[in-house]
Formats: C-alpha cells, structure tokens, sequence
C-alpha cells in the first residue's frame, strides 16, 4: 500500500473514529469470551465482568513525566530472526532476519478479516496515521514494573482506516515469534492502546519488538505483542489451541 494512499481528510478520520465508538457498544456485549465457565477461571471472570462494569469507558492510564522513566529488561523473544532463541519460528524467524538487515524497509503489516479495506502496511504508512505518544508502566506478571515512553498509531485509528465492520468483536495478533493473542473492542478501542514504532525518543529496539508492537496499556505487560506481522479483526473469540495463552496457564484477560 502506498503511503500516500493511508493519508486523510482530518473529517474523514474524526468521522471513522466516530463510528468505531458506535461499533464499540454494539460489538462488545456482557457475553463473556468462550474462555470462562471454568472452576479455575472463576477468578478471570470476576475480574474481567468488574472492570468492564465499573471502569469508565476509555479511563486512562496513569501518564509520567520524562524524569520517571527507568530502563527495562527486555524479555522473552528478544529476536524473533535468532536461530539460537527457543522461540525461533522455522516458519517466520529467516524472514524476519532478512527484514531486520534490511531495516525493515520492506516489513507490512497485514490487516484482514471483518474490515472494508483490507491491505498490508509499511511502517511509513502507521506513521502517516495520528500519533500518540505517552509516558506509561508497564507492569510483568513476573512481579517487576518499569516506565518507558512510547510512541505509535492508535489502533482505532488503524481500524478506521481499515474500515472495521460493524460485526467485529475481537482483533487477533500474529507475531514474528509465532505469538498469536487477542483483546476484545473495549481495549482495541481504547485511546492508549496503540501501535508502537518508537520507544523513549527512538526507532523501537529489536530486543522490545521492532518495527512495531502492541501496547495494551490497560492489561499486564504479556498482551502487549511484540514483532508484529499480522492483525485480524473477528467476530468469533479464538483461544488459538496450543499456541494461545488459556492452554498454557495464563489468563486470557489480564485487566490492571
């Protein structure tokens, strides 16, 4: 997709954005994903139906100065093109090493399923979209926190662009390293919830998922994929079988 094809009218984007909040209401229903039911995901339910209940819409996150940032440990896949790595994917780390020598000139970004205008994005297309830049915690399941700055396009704004249809309910995430998760609409909408390209005033490290990354700034540090190459927008939720996080142990739903 060519970059100047991403580019729109201020009133287009104000009035897609608009129609996503409305699709935002109709798409996310009281309805449970199919991940609960569970003796021992009573507590993912609890948590998941308080927060959706008693958090405003689009609460925000606390934002820090830039005097509050530390540094971060980078974990997990720290390159998803690294042979030696145990997360190596045969099916997609060669083709990220030759993006990442390249400097990812020739990455996209996919973005199929329920939207109207399906397409492949390079990083020059996510950085004609707005920006968002925020100062914000990301907090680990292991027990650590850090703060560091992000910079990147909204989802939603992604999504309008892509022209997301009214039957969506969830938006898939497939990486590099063969991650794959999900957030249903409230966090795919939310204003914080962005695509990251930059980190603390710079191109986003390899080690912290370079081109592009998920920040879900409102759930714990595990959602927020790193490496991504492909984004699908559904109506039916996908545990993802063996390689999703329900049937190994973690939540679904990490609400902060």
């Amino acid at each position: 997709m060519p970059s100047n094809d991403i580019l729109l009218p201020r009133r287009a984007l104000v009035g897609g954005l608009a129609s996503l909040g409305g699709l935002a209401l109709a798409g996310c229903s009281d309805e449970n994903p199919p991940t609960y039911g569970n003796l021992l995901r009573i507590a993912d339910d609890f948590t998941y139906r308080a927060q959706r209940l008693l958090l405003p819409r689009n609460a925000l996150v606390r934002q820090f100065d830039h005097a509050d940032i530390t540094s971060m440990p980078a974990i997990g896949t720290t390159d998803p093109g690294n042979a030696k790595e145990p997360a190596f994917s045969t099916d997609f780390g060669e083709a990220y090493d030759r993006l990442r020598k390249a400097a990812f000139a020739e990455w996209r970004l996919e973005v199929a399923g329920l939207v109207a205008r399906p397409g492949a994005y390079a990083l020059a297309d996510l950085k004609a979209l707005p920006a968002r830049t925020q100062i914000t915690r990301h907090t680990c399941e292991e027990g650590w926190s850090s703060i560091a700055q992000w910079t990147g396009a909204p989802l939603a704004a992604l999504l309008s662009h892509a022209g997301m249809l009214p039957t969506a309910r969830y938006v898939n995430f497939h990486a590099y390293d063969e991650t794959v998760d999900s957030i249903d609409l409230y966090d795919a909408l939310h204003p914080q919830t962005i695509l990251a390209y930059g980190m603390n005033g710079r191109d986003l490290p390899v080690a912290h998922g370079a081109p592009a990354r998920l920040r879900v700034e409102t759930q714990l540090g595990y959602k927020s994929v790193k490496f991504l190459r492909r984004i699908e927008v559904v109506e039916k939720f996908d545990d993802f079988g063996k390689k999703g996080n329900i049937q190994n142990g973690w939540s679904w739903y990490a609400g902060i």
